[in-house]
């Protein structure tokens, strides 16, 4: 999965991707696979559970990352809008690394735009995919909804579309 930078430390949680708690990234994968959009919450539900969040990751296959390694941020919030990418994140070389890795899920327009910067393929519709060609790997990549609630869509429904994602690859 590859997302765009994320916000100031202030904003933060925990240190690790999708820290803002006022992003629903981890209560979609709590509906998902969970149905409990808490499950990722700590007990005081004032920040994110990291350790959990870790294993659960690492249990299931899914590696995270940004699709900048180095960025701008134009303005003093988290808006893509307003973030530029100075250094996009190398994704043969990521790929390299991952050789069982057989889909690449985009967490919004930005991260799409800047992925596509480097490979050859369509822009899929929120919650579909393309298919792409790496070194002889056929690989789907997938345009999945913000998990930003800036992003005008319920929760539930946001989930729903994730939740297709990962039946098609095979994670539920």
């Amino acid at each position: 999965m590859l997302g765009t930078f994320p916000p100031q430390p202030k904003r933060w949680s925990m240190e690790f991707y999708y820290p803002n708690l006022q992003n629903d990234m981890w209560r979609i994968f709590g509906l998902i696979f969970f149905n409990n959009k808490e499950y990722f919450l700590t007990p005081d539900k004032k920040s994110f559970n990291e350790p959990l969040i870790r294993s659960f990751l690492e249990e299931k296959g899914i590696a995270i990352f940004d699709t900048g390694t180095a960025i701008r941020r134009l303005q003093d919030n988290a808006s893509d809008k307003f973030l530029e990418i100075v250094t996009p994140t190398n994704i043969g070389q990521l790929l390299d690394q991952i050789p069982l890795c057989t889909a690449i899920v985009t967490t919004g327009q930005k991260a799409t735009d800047t992925l596509r910067l480097q490979i050859q393929t369509e822009e899929p519709k929120v919650g579909n995919y393309s298919l792409f060609t790496y070194k002889e790997r056929e690989l789907k990549l997938y345009r999945m909804p913000s998990s930003s609630r800036a992003y005008p869509l319920a929760l539930e429904k946001k989930a729903g579309i994730y939740e297709k994602m990962f039946r098609e690859i095979g994670l539920i």
